[in-house]
């Protein structure tokens, strides 16, 4: 699946409706919504189909195997942000907040999650997210506020894997 294709005009119409303009990957293809691997693997006369990944090799799991194969194409980019956004909340669940922190001090906060947060006193930024009626949006103000205050532990965000600062 990581071949690259240079299809004739024709072909490429048949099987993604129009023909294309440069050389992709067959797995990017697949990630189009109105591209199933069958067709693809029917692209130049079955050029590009495996033989390890036929029906008749598969047997009776062949039709869930290219579901999946599918599946796993065309949702890749959901799954990977999904990741990474798991990774981060991870990150943050055991975040200790500073025990002397005056959530009243937070204006950022509505006054009813500021006095719920105080009220509560949270040890962590999980136990905070967790209080009835703190928004995700109140726990990204919480930590804004502190960053640019420049609490122990929140003056940088952790990068992720490609480098960039988590936001």
């Amino acid at each position: 699946m990581g071949e690259s294709a240079n299809l004739p005009a024709s072909e490429s119409e048949r099987v993604l409706g129009k023909a294309i303009e440069h050389e992709y990957n067959l797995a990017d293809l697949l990630r189009r919504p109105d591209v199933s691997y069958e067709s693809l693997m029917s692209l130049d006369g079955g050029k590009y189909a495996s033989p390890d990944v036929s029906r008749e090799t598969l047997g009776a799991a062949s039709d869930a195997v290219v579901e999946q194969i599918e599946i796993a194409a065309k949702y890749s980019g959901y799954i990977d942000r999904q990741k990474d956004e798991v990774e981060r909340a991870s990150h943050y669940e055991n975040l200790r907040l500073p025990a002397d922190l005056d959530y009243l001090q937070v204006t950022a906060l509505s006054f009813e999650v500021r006095q719920k947060l105080q009220k509560h006193q949270p040890e962590t930024l999980g136990q905070a997210s967790r209080i009835s009626g703190v928004t995700p949006a109140a726990i990204s103000l919480l930590l804004i506020h502190l960053k640019r205050g420049k609490f122990k532990g929140f003056a940088s965000e952790p990068a992720n894997d490609t480098g960039k600062v988590a936001a």
